[in-house]
């Protein structure tokens, strides 16, 4: 997998962040960029298909009332939330594509571009920490922590007639369709996909869907990507989730749920 998918797939952050990633001295910190639990409890996950019990969408928000929705600061305990993503992350539509057309969806939900034809739609990203206790000591005799880099890719987009409802719809039928892997292109960059799954879907939502993404990182291992999306009425919310370390060593990790549920929750 090139440099260049890995930063957009992985959206590994700055050289800074990365060491991050290396075993370091345990002890408390007051870093309030540093999340602080990220695992996603199994208790307050239900079914992704909840397609029955879904409620009608309404109005379509604009853009300028996505914004007052769309995920702050002010809403997390831990973590980064950046407002504007940086232009290396942020990629466009036209830039996604897919060797099969029935995948399409799953990329766009990757890359944190909007399904379908939205009325509006705005991004963030989240950037947060875990803290393991190592095996072993420090050469001191000193406990260790492993820290973990978790990201998170948000796109929050509005849709009209049903758009929104159509649109998850699509996303399923990708996971299912595309359950044996596909080949995506971002930018011109390859990423091979050797499986989907569809896993448990948080709750919170009209409906939702939760899909893993096993990429091919070589050496025999599949790197985990995760996706969640929220409809919420007439507004999706779509996860697009990386554990930094996983990328590398093919680890499964949890998405964090205190950052979906935050966002959920603003949707009223």
């Amino acid at each position: 997998m090139k440099s260049t998918v890995v930063r957009r797939t992985a959206l590994a952050a700055s050289a800074a962040v990365l060491t991050l990633l290396a075993t370091a001295c345990g002890g408390s910190s007051d870093d309030d960029g540093a999340a602080g639990d990220a695992k996603a409890g199994a208790d307050r996950s239900a079914p992704a298909d909840k397609t029955d019990e879904a409620a009608p969408a309404g109005e379509a928000l604009t853009a300028a009332e996505l914004e007052k929705v769309a995920l702050a600061q002010a809403d997390v305990k831990n973590g980064e939330v950046t407002t504007k993503v940086p232009a290396e992350d942020d990629v466009a539509k036209d830039q996604v594509s897919a060797d099969d057309e029935a995948c399409l969806p799953l990329v766009h939900a990757q890359a944190a571009v909007a399904q379908g034809e939205p009325a509006a739609n705005v991004k963030r990203s989240w950037t947060g920490q875990t803290e393991t206790p190592s095996e072993g000591s420090g050469p001191d005799g000193q406990d260790m922590t492993t820290i973990g880099v978790d990201k998170i890719m948000l796109n929050l987009a509005s849709y009209e007639d049903g758009g929104a409802e159509k649109a998850l719809a699509e996303l399923k039928a990708a996971a299912e369709k595309c359950a044996g892997g596909f080949t995506a292109s971002m930018g011109g960059d390859e990423l091979k996909v050797a499986e989907a799954a569809t896993t448990a879907a948080p709750e919170g939502g009209d409906e939702a869907v939760a899909v893993t993404l096993g990429v091919d990182i070589g050496k025999d291992a599949n790197g985990p990507m995760k996706i969640v999306v929220v409809r919420k009425g007439s507004t999706l919310a779509s996860f697009s989730a990386v554990n930094l370390s996983a990328m590398m060593t093919g680890a499964d990790f949890e998405v964090p749920a205190d950052v979906v549920d935050a966002q959920v929750a603003k949707l009223g």
